[in-house]
């Protein structure tokens, strides 16, 4: 039984704090007179969740009846009008709530932002700008917070300081000299320094006039100041009474001395209450209530592992705890987050198996926290993270976020293809109608070459655009131009005014920005505001656009360009939260949520330094002498507020620890608290006991995903009927034939091209092409002797080929002084090469018919160059970019090109070429390096090297003649091609991994 005098409690750790304190409420009301007694009682609570789930424990233990519940309100949400009617009656206190209304974070954010561009306009970008008014305000909520004046700012940086903080106390002006200012303008004042003013004024009011029927603050360690005022009143009042949660009353003295100077300590915040209250911890009594800890050893146990530092040596005479205190906890070292996710998932979904058993999650990692809600889904279980999402990662932000950055850029290809394609997008249409002309639009004129800026860019590409790129031929290419006419007309107004040089007030992109989103989000059945603003996260950004249409009214103009980041900015201060969880026993939980909170089985996951607990973060204004120096707290104190948390749902009855080795592949380190657990455990000689059945778990998860049997999958060998075998390649393909026979199934059998990159710069290939026009229109123009300015004339026919692209500054640094390199050896090399070679023909066409069992089998080439030599032979040139067959590779026939080449040469198969022997073959590589060129000839008895590629041609032609002759891939992985763009849709790396590579 508690001290019938007693005014401040405790509930230990382990206890289900809601549970325990709800019942000792009703044995309480029932000794005072009955159930009705019960609503004469207030409650004041750290948060509304907290009164919520109180009322849900009030409703447990009545059995479901029907009973009048105590008022219960959260500590930082008095209800101030009712608190000014109340003022009224006490003398001296009339209008002491006459308070100005508190500020919106969005308005008092944009006022800032307007403070810094005015103090800083010219060094500044509005975002910039915005974020830096968002930790101005983080700072004015701290100051507010701990109730320190402004006052103490000026002397904070003495002459001998480096000058970077003197400029720091310079632009802090703003909210020394400035922001009052502007607060008088507004008629408000920040929401930290109003909610301090309410809590002084209901600790006045009581203080005077004490209520009628008890008070009880339950849940709160006082670490916000006021709050802290508060409960010193509410412990002085005739009935009222605290009730701290986890008070350790087993810490020995000195260790209690310790955690109350050491601000990572889980005690410290309720050591400083305590002081302030001036009460002993030995005054501090049990909650008069039934319930026990789950496992007192073990909540003993995690306390010793949280000593203070100063104190740690007691741990070298551990003797005081077994194996029973580990009972209902376990550890799960898991090698990766998606494990980690992957291991709690399953957890949760055990817990379903017992019924009316619950489950939650708690953490402070919202990836872990979506992760575990993804993996869930697998069995059909939807669940709500309660710490919520930013509202720029939700469906709807990220659809306002894809507006504006695609008219900033002005339909640029890959903005206006993640526009298109967010599920919000509808153009008016039925929504599969429209994802099928966005994806016809792509494969059309997004895929490839990028089109010219904005929608009249992609209109000209449209009707200039090959019939072939369009899934209906002309038909095809009337609906997208329609389609693209219809979202030019839906955007004019936003795009245009992007596009425009006027600089215009936020309020007047956000209006023309949300009448295209509006717009564009319409579909054939449903308007565009129906579809954009329902559910939770449509909801909040109708909230957040409403609010930032009139609170931006008077922040300066902005360039378009500034516009998106500008409303990113904004966006990032607001979160998401469900407003109720979708499932009756599971629940996923921050750190702020979950406390109070209780459940069958408690995992606490992400328990990595720097996540739990939490970096010390940087204060971007303040070093840490300054900090103390001024009256705000060290970072340490959330860390000690995180222990706490810890601490509190370490109690559970059932517990499960979990962590990730390594996130997003970097290793990660244990959290602190892991750690001092283990050395605990080791000196009672206990270690790993508590991780006894994660390596179970972990089995369990991998064999989620475990396929009942594993088959190595086989080379694919297709055999397509000879009357779908081509009968027709270049020479170039012969060579992927041999190399890859399965490329040319793909592209000649099945007729599939690789998808281009989307709006693809010019690569590689592109460069190479270039060169060829160049050189060819050089040699075509010049076929006898070379003009005394050749290099200047080369040098305007390579601008000519690569056009437009000169533009371009990577053109332009990187590939044109290649070209030029090129054009001076090539000038050179040729001025020699002419005094006894002559061309005779350049990008000249050839065939070359073959008789194969299954018919007539046509060869074609296109020689780069053709030269006469002064025997009357013919010396074939193939121009390289890139790198050249090696001398091996041609011998053995796996690079056929200028053998056949020379054996249609000395047919007569070119075009305006006479048959003529081959006396030379060569490559000219024209890398645009050290040295830019160089010819590489072909060595070898070249008559026999065209006829070994003859008649491997022939066999290769006899050989897929053969129905039974499959197209494999890479049947000699030795000589496979070096990249192909089929080997995915031959699933290489499957077979090839399991062992399925084919036999020669």
């Amino acid at each position: 039984m508690a001290h019938p005098t007693a005014k401040v409690f405790t509930i230990p750790a382990g206890v289900p704090f809601v549970d325990a304190l709800a019942t000792g409420i009703l044995a309480r009301a029932e000794a005072e007179g009955g159930p009705l007694t019960l609503a004469q009682y207030s409650i004041l609570l750290p948060t509304r969740r907290a009164c919520r789930t109180l009322r849900e424990a009030f409703l447990r233990l009545s059995g479901g009846a029907p009973q009048l519940l105590p008022r219960m309100s959260p500590l930082g949400d008095i209800d101030a009008d009712e608190l000014s009617l109340s003022l009224e009656e006490i003398p001296g206190l009339a209008g002491a709530l006459d308070l100005p209304p508190a500020l919106s974070s969005l308005r008092r954010q944009l006022l800032l932002g307007r403070a810094i561009l005015a103090k800083d306009g010219k060094g500044i970008t509005a975002d910039q700008a915005a974020r830096l008014a968002a930790e101005l305000a983080r700072l004015l909520d701290q100051v507010h917070t701990e109730g320190v004046p402004f006052d103490g700012l000026t002397n904070l940086v003495p002459e001998e300081y480096a000058q970077h903080w003197q400029i720091t106390l310079e632009f802090l002006k703003i909210l020394t000299e400035i922001w009052p200012t502007i607060l008088d303008l507004e008629g408000a004042i920040d929401a930290a320094q109003r909610r301090n003013l309410v809590l002084k004024a209901q600790a006045d009011a009581w203080r005077a006039n004490p209520p009628a029927g008890p008070v009880i603050a339950a849940g709160s360690t006082g670490t916000i100041p006021a709050t802290a005022d508060l409960l010193e009143v509410i412990a002085n009042l005739p009935q009222g009474c605290i009730v701290l949660p986890g008070l350790d009353q087993e810490m020995d003295d000195e260790s209690w001395t310790a955690a109350s100077i050491d601000d990572g300590h889980p005690q410290h915040g309720l050591a400083s209450l305590l002081t302030k209250l001036k009460l002993p911890r030995a005054e501090v009594q049990p909650w008069d209530c039934p319930l026990e800890p789950a496992n007192p050893a073990r909540t003993s146990l995690i306390a010793e592992a949280m000593r203070p530092a100063a104190t740690t040596e007691a741990w070298r005479a551990l003797d005081s705890f077994d194996e029973t205190a580990l009972g209902g906890i376990t550890r799960i070292d898991c090698p990766t987050s998606q494990e980690e996710a992957a291991v709690i998932a399953l957890m949760m979904r055990q817990a379903l198996e017992i019924p009316g058993r619950t489950a939650a999650l708690i953490t402070p990692d919202r990836n872990l926290a979506r992760r575990v809600a993804t993996a869930l889904e697998r069995w059909d279980i939807a669940v709500d993270d309660s710490g919520g999402r930013p509202l720029a990662d939700t469906a709807v932000g990220a659809y306002l976020r894809l507006t504006a950055e695609c008219a900033v850029e002005n339909a640029d290809p890959l903005r206006l293809l993640a526009l298109l394609k967010h599920p919000l997008a509808g153009g008016r249409l039925e929504l599969i109608k429209f994802r099928n002309r966005a994806r016809h639009l792509e494969r059309a004129v997004l895929r490839g070459p990028r089109p010219a800026p904005g929608f009249r860019g992609l209109l000209t590409a449209l009707k200039e655009a090959d019939e072939r790129r369009f899934d209906f031929g002309e038909e095809g290419r009337v609906k997208l131009i329609q389609f693209v006419e219809k979202l030019q007309n839906r955007a004019a107004d936003f795009f245009d005014a992007m596009s425009g040089p006027n600089a215009l007030q936020p309020a007047d992109w956000l209006r023309l920005h949300i009448a295209f989103a509006e717009s564009l989000a319409a579909t054939d059945d449903l308007s565009g505001p129906e579809r954009l603003w329902r559910h939770e996260d449509g909801e909040a950004a109708a909230t957040f656009v409403n609010e930032m249409m009139q609170a931006a009214g008077d922040f300066p103009p902005i360039s378009a360009s500034q516009y998106p980041a500008f409303l990113e900015a904004l966006m990032a201060s607001t979160v998401v939260r469900p407003r109720y969880g979708r499932h009756p026993r599971l629940s996923i939980l921050g750190l702020l949520e979950a406390r109070l909170q209780h459940a069958d089985v408690m995992i606490l996951g992400g328990l990595n330094e720097g996540t739990w607990p939490p970096d010390a973060a940087a204060d971007p204004w303040l070093s840490r002498p300054m900090r103390k120096a001024f009256g705000l707290p060290v970072p340490e104190r959330q860390v000690g507020v995180a222990a706490h948390d810890f601490v509190q749902a370490a109690g559970g009855a059932s517990v499960v620890l979990t962590r990730a080795e390594r996130v997003d592949g970097t290793p990660t380190v244990p959290s602190r608290w892991l750690l001092r657990l283990d050395t605990v455990l080791r000196g009672l000689n206990l270690h790993g006991l508590i991780d006894a059945e994660a390596e179970q778990w972990l089995s369990w998860v991998e064999q989620l995903d475990r396929p009942e049997e594993v088959r190595p999958v086989q080379a694919p060998e297709p055999r397509p009927p000879l009357a779908a075998r081509p009968r027709t390649l270049s020479v170039t393909e012969i060579e992927t034939w041999m190399r890859d026979p399965y490329a040319i199934y793909a592209r000649r059998v099945l007729r599939l091209d690789a998808l281009e990159p989307i709006a693809a710069d010019p690569g590689a290939a592109e460069r190479g092409q270039f060169i060829h026009q160049a050189l060819d229109t050089f040699v075509k123009a010049y076929p006898d002797a070379l003009p005394a300015d050749a290099l200047e004339k080369l040098t305007h026919f390579g601008q000519d080929a690569f056009g437009k692209l000169l533009s371009q500054p990577e053109v332009w640094a990187f590939w044109w002084p290649r070209f030029e390199r090129v054009a001076a050896w090539f000038v050179q090399f040729e001025t020699e090469r002419r005094r006894t070679i002559r061309p005779l023909a350049t990008e000249v066409k050839g065939r070359l018919v073959l008789e194969g069992p299954a018919g007539p089998f046509t060869l074609r080439a296109k020689a780069d160059r053709i030269d006469k030599l002064p025997d009357g032979g013919l010396a074939i040139i193939d121009y390289k970019t890139g790198t050249p067959p090696s001398s091996t590779e041609v011998a053995l026939g796996f690079a056929p090109q200028l053998p056949l080449e020379a054996v249609m040469a000395a047919t007569g198969g070119f075009e305006s070429v006479d048959a003529s022997p081959v006396g030379a073959m060569a490559f000219w590589k024209l890398s645009g390096g050290d040295p830019a060129g160089s010819e590489i000839p072909v060595k070898g008895d070249l008559t026999v090297l065209a006829e070994q590629a003859r008649s491997g041609l022939i066999d290769l032609i006899r050989t897929f003649d053969d129905p039974a002759t499959p197209y494999r891939s890479r049947p000699r992985p030795d000589w496979a091609p070096r990249y192909t763009d089929y080997g995915h849709l031959a699933r290489v790396q499957e077979w090839s991994a399991g062992g399925g590579e084919p036999v020669e």
